[in-house]
């Protein structure tokens, strides 16, 4: 009789045991889901920034004199293959240089779809600020979860690794080297 009560006690035990790592394991699953809708969303916005960008460069040579290319990392960046991150960086490069264009050439301000690009640049800097921020809360949490326990055990079966903000900095940035104690 004694046997059974041991029994039913460790069959008790395995059963919530099972119960909390699939729990945890089916919340690291919705981080990943939400992860993964931040970044094509993210990834949206970019392609728009980029259309806009690359749009822009034969209204940029209709209304100015200016001779050879415009806009060069974008016409660098159609052919190539690079991440969110990268690419945000690029584009960042690119609407610097639009906005010098748009300073340098005021005969640029004239055109409609000129202006419709830039007001569309504007717009989509605030869509790019508020996902970036979905992003990286998403993240926050995420991450206290892959290094908390007992939710950490069950990252570390699974294999689930710590994910890096979406900061739109460059990541070799030191923020540390004007830190003084």
């Amino acid at each position: 009789m004694e046997i059974f009560f041991i029994c039913i006690a460790v069959f008790l035990i395995i059963c919530i045991l099972i119960l909390l790592i699939a729990t945890t394991y089916n919340k690291f699953q919705a981080y990943i889901i939400r992860i993964n809708e931040a970044e094509a969303n993210i990834d949206s916005i970019l392609r728009k920034r980029f259309d806009l960008l690359n749009k822009s460069i034969d209204i940029i040579k209709a209304n100015t004199n200016i001779e050879g290319d415009i806009l060069t990392i974008i016409v660098k960046l159609r052919s190539r293959k690079l991440s969110n991150f990268d690419l945000d960086r690029q584009l960042y490069e690119g609407i610097k240089e639009f906005n010098k264009y748009k300073e340098e050439y005021p005969s640029l301000k004239k055109s409609e779809v000129f202006t419709r690009i830039d007001i569309s640049l504007s717009e989509s800097e605030a869509e790019i600020v508020a996902f970036r921020k979905y992003y990286n809360d998403i993240i926050t949490d995420y991450n206290k979860l892959v290094k908390s326990f007992p939710s950490n055990l069950v990252a570390l079966i699974c294999k689930f690794k710590t994910k890096l903000y979406f900061d739109g900095k460059n990541m070799s940035d030191d923020d540390t080297k004007d830190f003084k104690l």
